[in-house]
């Protein structure tokens, strides 16, 4: 680890030289990228400089100690210095392999979340509207924005499937292990026998692409314009708003008829597109890694059971870190930060043992 750290602080001073460079600073493309460069191993380069200083200090005091003749008040105020020295070298070694972990490249980006009802009916179409609730109230509390790109919902107020934006800093480092199959156990509204069901629903969290990320071939895409409907297939409107589109060697399929503007759907649409086939590609590449590394947290199987939600008991219980919380009210009105940090530290823990 030292030496990796050692090589991060040469690489830091470089970049330094080069920011004050003339040549460099004439040329601003340069300049903003070595810019750029510099002020993402700052952190751990300050941390690093931190832990070198309390070691240099942990060595002087431990010298202090086997100095002879010293008297009791010193070897006191020794013996102090190095617990609380130790101590700290020991966070600190701990916050250097966090710095240390490669770095998500899709971390800080938006997200597109897609909720599909699975089995369960009618019931499932409502437990997908509740997810959808409980994400965006998550998103208010963190003050990142929310846009429903496609709905498609049931008769009576479920949800069949819903695309959505959440836009804000670091949207994806924060929701990107919600992807999987979700559980609900309770008495459904429309059941009057009183008898528990188990529905399902699916959530998948996508990266928003950039066009930069995903270069699309107008040649590959088919769209379809039609006129938009409403639950149970009722007609909306008559003017052919609606947009699906095929992306033709993928087979993907994405249809967007909520706004009047057949422009702002295809817009939508394409914003879909881009971020499945954005997702498809790291599915592709994380299964080819999947065998080097064996936590599964953020890059499950998608039709793996994540969570399930128990009314009964007021219970949640996430299945891949064993977490059970006894406060089911409160996480579907988004307070879901218990949850979060708890897949993040033990998705953090376990690639700290893979690199040591």
């Amino acid at each position: 680890m030292l030496e990796k750290l050692n090589e991060v602080e040469k690489k830091y001073e470089e970049l330094g030289e080069l920011l004050s460079n003339p040549e460099v600073i004439a040329d601003q493309k340069q300049f903003q990228k070595h810019a750029k460069a510099h002020a993402a191993l700052q952190e751990i380069v300050e941390v690093y400089r931190k832990y070198k200083k309390v070691v240099s200090d942990l060595d002087e005091a431990k010298a202090l100690l086997k100095e002879e003749g010293i008297d009791k008040d010193l070897r006191e105020m020794a013996e102090q210095e190095i617990e609380q020295l130790s101590g700290e070298k020991e966070k600190l070694e701990e916050q250097l392999k966090l710095l240390l972990l490669p770095k998500d490249p899709n971390d800080e980006k938006n997200v597109i979340m897609e909720i599909r009802a699975g089995a369960g009916g009618e019931e499932a179409a409502l437990f997908a509207g509740d997810l959808f609730r409980m994400y965006t109230r998550y998103a208010e509390k963190q003050g990142w924005r929310t846009e429903i790109l496609s709905l498609h919902e049931t008769d009576i107020g479920g949800i069949k499937e819903i695309a959505f934006l959440v836009e804000g800093h670091g949207a994806y480092s924060r929701l990107k292990f919600e992807s999987g199959v979700h559980r609900v156990q309770r008495i459904p509204a429309t059941e009057s026998g009183g008898r528990i069901h188990t529905s399902t629903a699916t959530v998948a969290v996508l990266p928003e692409a950039e066009e930069v990320d995903v270069e699309i071939n107008p040649n590959d895409i088919r769209v379809d314009v039609f006129c938009s409907s409403g639950p149970g297939g009722q007609s909306v409107n008559t003017t052919q708003s609606a947009v699906r589109i095929t992306h033709l060697p993928t087979g993907i399929v994405v249809s967007c008829q909520d706004e009047k503007s057949q422009h702002k759907n295809k817009e939508k649409a394409m914003k879909v597109l881009r971020a499945r086939l954005l997702d498809l590609a790291v599915q592709e590449q994380q299964g080819e890694m999947a065998s080097v590394r064996k936590s599964q947290i953020g890059t499950g199987d998608r039709s793996e059971r994540i969570r399930t939600y128990n009314f009964p008991q007021s219970r949640v219980t996430d299945h891949r870190i064993g977490l059970t919380l006894h406060k089911l009210e409160s996480v579907l009105e988004g307070e879901l930060d218990e949850i979060i940090e708890a897949l993040i530290t033990t998705d953090q823990a376990e690639k700290i043992k893979e690199v040591e």
